[in-house]
């Protein structure tokens, strides 16, 4: 019920949405807490919690005497190799397990339209699972597929499928490339609640575009988000020099 939701997330949630229509671009300013105050009829500190933890999750960032402004996000190519999450656990000697949270077919907003390179109107398949490792919850993440490229992509069961294994089993994809962004932030709401660990705990947040090759072409197939646990996973950088 939205009467359940508390008023700083439903802040938080219209902050998101602006960014991701770009109805604030990157380095743009949000609104004060003050305009915050009188568009949504909170107090200063609900105002001031639902920024602060936009800034702790990555969203923002403030300059002393300015105000709060919109992270560029980002994004540096072959961070780390392409695999699964599944694949990285199983590797480690870890049970992997996942826990399906959302699948449904969603409108695209400007920023999975500029990432996927899709057109207005389009949709896309959002997918959000927690991952574990010998039942411990390792990292939550969020997927979204286009449907214009993988049509009745939501009849599978993501509770227990791969993303990849049928991307590429039932739709002959390749998947070639990807361009990722690592950064620590700290844990709020969902991301510390399905993690089980303290709100204010770093994470490490995880942004990417996978790429793959389709009848002879190159397309973004995937872009995700991705929370993990700072404290139970660790990650490589393999560096070549040119």
């Amino acid at each position: 019920m939205v009467g359940m939701i508390p008023k700083y997330y439903l802040v938080k949630q219209r902050i998101v949405e602006m960014i991701n229509n770009e109805e604030i671009g990157p380095d743009g300013m949000i609104p004060s807490e003050r305009e915050l105050m009188g568009s949504f009829g909170i107090s200063r500190i609900t105002a001031k919690k639902a920024i602060d933890d936009l800034v702790n999750e990555g969203y923002l960032y403030r300059i002393q005497g300015k105000g709060t402004f919109v992270k560029k996000d980002t994004l540096d190519q072959d961070l780390i190799s392409i695999t699964s999450c599944t694949q990285d656990i199983v590797r480690l000697g870890m049970t992997p397990s996942k826990r399906l949270l959302a699948a449904e077919v969603i409108e695209a907003d400007r920023t999975r339209i500029k990432k996927l390179q899709l057109s207005n109107g389009e949709k896309v398949f959002k997918v959000k699972r927690v991952y574990y490792a010998d039942n411990e919850p390792i990292n939550l993440t969020t997927t979204y597929l286009p449907c214009k490229t993988y049509p009745l992509i939501e009849t599978y069961d993501f509770g227990v499928a791969s993303i990849y294994n049928i991307l590429e089993s039932k739709y002959n994809t390749r998947i070639t490339k990807a361009t990722r962004s690592i950064e620590a932030v700290l844990a709020v709401d969902e991301v510390a609640r399905e993690l089980r660990i303290k709100e204010g705990d770093p994470v490490l947040l995880f942004r990417a575009i996978t790429y793959g090759m389709i009848n002879g072409r190159e397309i973004p197939i995937e872009t995700f988000k991705s929370f993990y646990r700072s404290g139970k996973f660790k990650f490589y950088i393999n560096q070549v020099h040119k």
